[in-house]
């Protein structure tokens, strides 16, 4: 399968991210303002995809990044190892006070009718400081490098930031990968960088290069300044919104093959309605719709992003590539942080219709 994208077969990567690596503190069902202890889970949206893609999938993958070399440098830099991701590093020395900084995520997770409340203390972040010029693009994919992903939240980080992750996308189309971007629009992250007017100006420099969208209707809407239908969804699971506003985003970025997102209905937090829906090379696929026991969503997105885009670099036709994604996503829900525990057969078996029961 093609999906109208062009998949180099040799290659020394076969995915590469660029994006901040962050930890996050994870004080469980406790809100930080009682909190005494929390877990750290490394992360970053993505970095989890390349992690996803490694751990899981059996996938070649590598994260272009900042590295501060301090002990959360050090914390960070043994997760990455140890989810097999090859680390493509600019390093900063820590100061020992201010920093650069690697960045920290507070998250609980919530319980019942109290939802998880997500802050963050990204001051003097290591990768707000990356800039064009930092990566050897040329050496980087001198080996080959069949996928290349950046995101939403790295764009939003500074105004060289962006500048950047366009800088990559246009070596990366040069030497032949495709390119994909998950707009993940996060309203805190822009509001202190112009707001919603600067976040589609900034955005269109990279998606002018971009092959693969991730994004749901209020991604599109605010990243990318597209209006949406005179539809209403009759719930968050309608795709009808989503394929309504395809047309406008191929209009305004023709170049744009695959355009994909999950749907998920929250009825607590931990009990939820969850599918997927992609528009590829001008046809539309829908996932089933499964009800989710959530222990931790924080990545579960990312989770989906990982297994569809297995899905399209393996050849597997489109409805299981969407498949593929929705499984992987919803089990990366079922455990704790924000990156996947899940093995490729579970994915499949869950994609196939699998159920809870024990395996003995």
């Amino acid at each position: 399968m093609s999906y109208g994208l062009k998949i180099r077969k040799d290659a020394e990567l076969d995915f590469l991210s660029l994006g901040a690596l962050v930890h996050r503190l994870d004080p469980g069902i406790i809100p930080f303002r009682k909190a005494t202890k929390y877990q750290v889970h490394v992360s970053g949206g993505e970095f989890n995809v390349a992690a996803n893609l490694s751990d899981c999938f059996g996938l070649k993958t590598g994260i272009a990044s900042a590295m501060s070399d301090y002990p959360i440098g050090d914390l960070i830099a043994e997760h990455v190892r140890a989810m097999g991701v090859k680390p493509f590093y600019k390093h900063f020395k820590h100061d020992g006070v201010t920093g650069p900084n690697m960045a920290a995520v507070y998250s609980d997770r919530g319980f019942g009718v109290r939802a998880p409340v997500v802050f963050y203390n990204r001051s003097n972040e290591a990768a707000a400081q990356l800039k064009p010029g930092d990566f050897d693009w040329k050496k980087i994919f001198a080996g080959g490098v069949k996928w290349v992903h950046c995101g939403g939240i790295f764009a939003a980080l500074s105004p060289t930031t962006a500048p950047l992750a366009a800088e990559m996308m246009r070596e990366a189309k040069a030497a032949g990968a495709i390119t994909s971007f998950d707009l993940n629009f996060r309203e805190k992250l822009w509001k202190i960088h112009g707001g919603n007017e600067k976040a589609v100006e900034t955005i269109a420099t990279i998606v002018e290069n971009v092959d693969v969208l991730v994004g749901n209707e209020e991604d599109l809407q605010k990243g990318l300044g597209i209006p949406g239908p005179e539809v209403a969804a009759k719930s968050k699971l309608d795709p009808s919104v989503f394929f309504g506003m395809i047309d406008n985003v191929v209009k305004k970025h023709p170049h744009v093959k695959v355009v994909a997102t999950t749907l998920r209905e929250v009825h607590s937090t931990g009990r939820h309605s969850w599918s997927a829906v992609a528009w590829i090379d001008g046809k539309t696929y829908t996932a089933p719709t499964a009800e989710l026991d959530v222990l931790d969503r924080v990545g579960g997105g990312d989770g989906f992003a990982a297994g569809f885009i297995y899905g399209l670099l393996s050849g597997e036709p489109p409805e299981e590539a969407v498949k593929l994604g929705w499984a992987h996503g919803a089990l990366l829900t079922t455990f704790p942080g924000d990156t996947t525990m899940a093995t490729l057969d579970q994915v499949r078996a869950f994609a196939k219709g699998g159920s809870a029961r024990i395996q003995r």
